[in-house]
This record gives structure tokens, sequence and C-alpha cells, in this order.
């Protein structure tokens, strides 16, 4: 992947608490931590949008993950769409999308079989 393997594991670890996969939110979590990313930021993940400690490539790129999870009643509107190519590649963009979408079937993997 062209992304930063921390924010792929926020996103990882944001999509899991949307849908409620404890073994990935442990999993990402743990994995996150190994990476060096504080206590802190894992703690507020939850209330990102609230909170300065993440960039707004951060913040842009897990309102996308937010958009993508919920895509039934929170669509990617076009505005936040042009704020990810403003702050991504296109190549960012669809490993973005592929991670995003690979988390959530994992997520709905452990949820069904466990």
């Amino acid at each position: 992947s062209t992304l930063d393997p921390i924010l792929l594991e926020l996103i990882k670890i944001r999509v899991s608490q949307i849908n409620g996969c404890a073994f990935c939110l442990n999993m990402h979590t743990e994995d996150a931590r190994k990476m060096g990313e504080s206590e802190r930021r894992i703690y507020l993940l939850n209330a990102w949008s609230d909170t300065a400690i993440y960039s707004d490539k951060e913040k842009a790129a897990l309102a996308f993950a937010e958009s993508l999870t919920q895509i039934s009643t929170n669509p990617v509107s076009d505005e936040e769409f042009e704020k990810m190519k403003a702050l991504f590649t296109d190549r960012e963009i669809v490993d973005l999308v592929v991670a995003i979408n690979n988390i959530n079937s994992w997520n709905r993997l452990n949820i069904t079989l466990s």
C-alpha cells in the first residue's frame, strides 16, 4: 500500500468500532500500539472529529472510512470526495477504498462466525 501503516490501523480500528467487531478492535489496537501509536489517539478515535490531535489528512480518511462503512445511510458526498482528492493521490484513494472494504469484510466474517 502507498499509505502510512498507522493511518491504516486507525481506519481499521474506527471501522471496527462502527461495526462492533471486538476481535478486530483488539487486534488492530494492539497492532497500532506496536507501531508506536499513542494510547491517547487510540482512545479518542471514537470522537476523532471533535479533537485536534488528528491531522487534516487523517480526519479526511476517517470521515471517508465512516462514509464507506455506512454507505446506505451516509454515502460519500461530492464535497467529501473533493477533499479526499485534495489530500490524497488517486492511487492512495484506491488503496483507502480497498483497505476500508477489506476491514469491513473481516468485521462481518468475525462477527458472523464468532
